[in-house]
């Protein structure tokens, strides 16, 4: 036992007197619930520290997530502002007035636009071609006498042929109202693709029927340049037969160019 004069409680401070000691296994007890509190304390410490470590990491992964995510964007903007003035630029070297270029630009950057929106709603990875090629078409077409048949088997095609594709077939069938099967109340076309595995390609087919008869241009229109630069940005072989049946385009294309991203 240690000895102690008195221990005294008298709003909350500790008087000393000689009548009383103070036992020793109270101060062991006093050292337990300290030490159980040091080492809660210490577990608390180390349980914040482990969280506060878990918290920079997925700071850092959603900085780095947002740093590419704005990089890739921007990349898009770029090749889509570049789009534009390619676009721009040629409608109005080859337009013969002003009203024609107008209507060039305007019919180019609405398919550049129905070809993003098809895009958005495959949340920018890819798409159905078959959808591609009815959104393409679907402002050419007349609901009450079609003039349009489409067929082919189910593929996904990634964001970069998208565009390309989207932006070749409104070229055809601008081409086509203005000149073509379409020009004329009987005209048709059909649009077709084929998928040969063993070879990994998928051919694609524009056949007009039905209308004028048809003559090759006497020089190439940016039109044209425009279909054949979008064949050989997907790794393609393009050809276009100017038969006096009606025009006929053709495109031989690895899969890997259209379900893999293209390179821009």
């Amino acid at each position: 036992m240690i000895s102690v004069n008195r221990l005294d409680i008298d709003r909350g401070s500790l008087c000393l007197t000689d009548d009383l000691t103070f036992p020793q296994e109270f101060l062991a007890a006093e050292n337990v619930s300290l030490r159980l509190l040091l080492t809660q304390a210490e577990v608390n410490a180390q349980a914040l520290l482990a969280q506060a470590g878990i918290d920079a990491r997925e700071r850092e992964a959603s900085d780095k997530l947002q740093k590419l995510i704005l990089e890739e964007l921007h990349h898009r903007i770029k090749n889509t502002l570049a789009t534009v003035g390619a676009i721009a630029s040629q409608s109005l070297r080859n337009a013969p007035s002003t009203g024609h270029a107008q209507q060039a630009i305007e019919g180019r950057l609405l398919a550049l636009g129905r070809a993003h929106d098809l895009l958005l709603q495959a949340r920018w990875t890819s798409a159905d071609l078959g959808k591609i090629v009815r959104g393409a078409t679907e402002a050419f077409e007349n609901p009450d006498l079609p003039k349009f048949s489409i067929q082919g088997p189910p593929i996904q095609i990634s964001s970069g042929a998208v565009i390309a594709v989207a932006m070749t077939l409104n070229e055809l069938c601008t081409n086509t109202t203005k000149f073509g099967a379409l020009s004329i109340p009987t005209g048709r076309v059909e649009i077709a693709w084929t998928v040969d595995r063993p070879r990994s390609r998928l051919h694609l087919t524009w056949s007009e029927k039905g209308g004028p008869t048809v003559q090759a241009p006497t020089k190439q229109s940016f039109g044209t340049r425009l279909i054949e630069t979008l064949g050989q940005q997907l790794k393609g072989e393009v050809r276009i037969t100017y038969a006096p049946n009606g025009l006929v385009y053709a495109l031989d294309v690895p899969l890997a160019s259209l379900t893999s991203p293209v390179a821009e």
